[in-house]
């Protein structure tokens, strides 16, 4: 999907990235940020063991978290320079088991207003190639003016 969107400065890109890279909780489930447009963010998770419920399938917490994560990145992508972010509420459908050697969460702005931007995450679970829909939620987050996230 291409992004209708345009970045408020043109260095959203190293301020995600800076973001990201500060969350404790994205080190611990090794997620990496794998495509990052205006609008647009994609995050992936590789299957750990120590990420599961009890049937072995990646536990609604972690992919949770990554329907947040994307959805709260894909927002700050278009948010002003000394801005911050947070998460007011999120939806989480989960559609079917995480079951799967990597977790891939997509997320878009539908809305990205004056203070709050709407979002819609999709999560994935791949296995032996294949890419299913495991989970899809709606975000509304917060733009918190001068209040650079460090």
């Amino acid at each position: 999907m291409d992004s209708q969107f345009l970045p408020k400065f043109e260095g959203y890109r190293d301020k995600v990235l800076a973001s990201f890279q500060r969350q404790r909780f994205m080190q611990l489930i090794d997620a990496e940020l794998q495509d990052l447009k205006p609008g647009y963010c994609e995050i992936l998770v590789p299957y750990n063991k120590s990420l599961t419920q009890q049937h072995g399938f990646f536990h609604a917490g972690v992919i949770g978290t990554v329907a947040d994560n994307a959805a709260g990145y894909a927002s700050f992508s278009l948010m002003e320079e000394s801005s911050s972010i947070l998460t007011v509420e999120f939806k989480l459908n989960l559609i079917s088991p995480g079951d799967g050697e990597v977790l891939l969460g997509t997320s878009n702005v539908l809305k990205n207003g004056r203070t709050l931007t709407i979002c819609r995450s999709e999560v994935f679970v791949i296995k032996n190639g294949a890419k299913k829909l495991c989970a899809a939620s709606q975000s509304t987050l917060i733009e918190l003016k001068n209040a650079s996230d460090k």
